[in-house]
């Protein structure tokens, strides 16, 4: 039983489905990379996952419950974390205020995960007074995830963690994704830069079109001429 499946997802916007019989999961403490070329429907498939995008047809389970039906703010509370790829920080709030807003689902005292969001990213410490508006990409990127792991979730999705920040910064976010991972908690990202995503992967999916074009670990695809050829630029 995967801990985090959406299967055979069909659906879309308004009359057009966009996804085709599209399966994505991840398993605890693994990452799992969504790649694929513009519009075939990665961010899509997160949103369906995540309750954004009802399905025709499909089902998305986590954890071995059913929660197709359930809206984005039950699944929150279910565990589901999500990072989108904009408007993903409030930017008049300070950095700490950010993250205190992330845990509005929580009743119990917050200070040891914020203290932990501190210590996984040391430079939100620096600035944690500062408006998150004021911070380069790469630390507003931060800023979101830390956010998403102030409810302690047992999942965590990026949409497109790295857009628009240089290839150090992509780095160092890269580094942080991998220790969050092995803290076991299961992490699926969709990804632009997919040689450098698949690279991390335990698990890597290729969809063309809405549809699973190739599914593999993340070296097995890296390492597959086809696939390098079509979709990572040789």
């Amino acid at each position: 039983m995967t801990f985090l499946l959406g299967q055979s997802m069909t659906g879309g916007y308004g009359g057009a489905d966009i996804l085709h019989d599209c399966s994505i999961g991840v398993e605890r403490g693994e990452i799992a990379v969504v790649v694929g070329p513009n519009g075939a429907g990665k961010s899509t498939a997160m949103k369906a996952i995540f309750g954004m995008l009802s399905l025709r047809t499909g089902t998305v389970t986590m954890n071995g419950e059913d929660i197709t039906a359930l809206a984005p703010q039950e699944r929150v509370r279910k565990g589901m974390g999500f990072v989108p790829q904009t408007g993903n920080v409030f930017p008049s709030m300070s950095v700490q205020e950010n993250l205190e807003m992330g845990a509005f689902i929580r009743e119990d005292d917050i200070a040891e995960t914020m203290d932990q969001v501190f210590d996984l990213f040391p430079i939100l410490r620096e600035k944690r007074r500062q408006p998150a508006g004021e911070l380069s990409g790469g630390q507003r990127q931060q800023v979101a995830v830390g956010r998403a792991l102030m409810t302690r979730p047992s999942v965590l999705m990026l949409d497109e963690p790295t857009a628009g920040v240089s290839p150090i910064v992509m780095d160092e976010l890269f580094d942080r994704i991998i220790e969050i991972a092995r803290t076991g908690i299961a992490i699926l990202m969709v990804e632009q830069n997919a040689k450098q995503a698949l690279n991390i992967a335990d698990k890597g999916y290729v969809l063309v079109q809405g549809r699973n074009r190739y599914t593999d670990t993340g070296a097995t695809l890296l390492a597959d001429p086809e696939v390098r050829r079509a979709f990572l630029g040789g």
